[in-house]
């Protein structure tokens, strides 16, 4: 069976409130890029490991679709996904509790009713899908 190994670094400085940190991927994608306290649940600009989640998790599932799609014999014009995730406060801590994707597509040919069952399928089978232990919805539309 076949293996792949993506890896990324945090660097972390200080406290958890007043602390600094940065995150770097192995693509170089990211770049010690800040992160913290204020990013992570505030409107401070800069990033955080849940906005990196949602965007993993909308990447994935759509790339995860237009494969499904590609093997019924159809191409996607456009594929657009949003991915929202929400973070409860729990006792305990902080957990991911929900993703909610929306999907808008165009594509030719394709009834709803296979839209959907397609949708479903890479919703449930992408691996951020499958590695995440929350509720994970989906609102998909299929435009003329």
């Amino acid at each position: 069976m076949a293996s792949i190994h993506r890896s990324a670094s945090a660097q972390w400085q200080g406290g958890g409130k007043d602390g600094t940190g940065s995150l770097s991927s192995q693509s170089g994608a990211l770049r010690q890029t800040p992160y913290g306290f204020n990013t992570r649940f505030g409107d401070t600009p800069g990033t955080n490991p849940e906005e990196l989640i949602a965007a993993a998790h909308a990447g994935c599932f759509t790339m995860a679709l237009a494969f499904k799609l590609q093997a019924a014999g159809h191409v996607a014009e456009q594929l657009h996904t949003e991915a929202r995730l929400a973070m409860e406060q729990e006792a305990g801590g902080w957990k991911i509790a929900s993703v909610a994707l929306t999907l808008k597509a165009r594509v030719p040919g394709l009834d709803v009713a296979e839209f959907q069952r397609l949708a479903a399928d890479a919703k449930a089978t992408c691996p951020v899908s499958r590695v995440l232990n929350a509720s994970i919805t989906l609102d998909a539309t299929l435009e003329g």
